[in-house]
């Protein structure tokens, strides 16, 4: 399997970055183009997202070892958020060969309680009715009232594509809807004792709860060279809610 990839940049270390749930690889590229001027960028499509393929399971270790073929063998700074950076910090524990430091976006290495909001937004997203729908302004006014939140709803839709044969979502919905458990799981037991010592940055939302005190033991024990930075005006989706601030934060860790 092949994943979807974007490429910026003719020089200096490489870049990977890892989306999060319902996201495409372009989500990172204003990031990406900042960066290309002295790094080589790579932008990847998660598999059951964007233009890549689906599986058939939704598997945390195996979604791992698809973007660790796609790095090669230069190791790389990787950079992960939500479901991206679960992702990427399994990768980081499986191949750590391949990771020469790691980035990790509002989320931690552990199972949360719910994913009863992604649920929701999975259901909406199906219910809509593509064969009768003639625009993306329709698709839109149809989510409105399920999903008040106007950038929310603009980047569910940005997963709304139309073909020859009409509309379609890139998404693997009914995948993600029947595997919201594995989700927002976490593979612990299956990682054995697996750490990674290379340096590694959190960079949480000062508004989100995905990252709180009382992660910070497994982060330590599987991470143990780990600074954590809270950036103040954001929620889950920093890089979009305070790009100029992300950019920075993430300048200061890269080679």
């Amino acid at each position: 399997m092949s994943l979807h990839r974007t490429e910026l940049g003719d020089s200096g270390p490489r870049v990977v970055f890892c989306h999060g749930l319902f996201g495409q690889g372009k989500n990172w590229t204003q990031a990406a183009k900042a960066l290309s001027a002295d790094h080589r960028v790579l932008l990847l499509d998660m598999p059951n997202h964007g233009r890549s393929p689906w599986t058939e399971t939704f598997d945390f270790l195996e979604l791992a070892d698809l973007v660790a073929a796609e790095i090669g063998d230069e190791p790389v700074a990787l950079v992960g958020h939500s479901m991206g950076g679960k992702i990427a910090m399994c990768l980081a524990l499986r191949h750590p060969e391949l990771v020469e430091r790691l980035a990790v976006v509002d989320i931690a290495p552990v199972v949360y309680d719910s994913g009863r909001e992604f649920v929701g937004y999975i259901e909406t997203m199906r219910a809509l009715d593509l064969e009768a729908l003639e625009s993306r302004g329709q698709a839109e006014a149809a989510l409105e009232e399920a999903v008040p939140n106007r950038v929310v709803r603009s980047f569910l839709l940005q997963n709304l594509r139309r073909t020859d044969d009409g509309w379609h979502w890139q998404m693997n919905l009914d995948l993600l809807g029947e595997h919201m458990a594995e989700l927002v799981g976490w593979p612990g037991e299956r990682l054995g004792d697996a750490s990674y010592d290379g340096p590694v940055l959190w960079v949480g939302g000062a508004r989100s709860d995905y990252i709180s005190d009382d992660h910070a033991g497994e982060m330590d024990r599987r991470f143990p060279r780990n600074r954590r930075v809270l950036v103040k005006g954001a929620g889950h989706w920093v890089h979009s809610e305070q790009p100029d601030v992300f950019l920075e934060v993430l300048r200061r860790f890269l080679p």
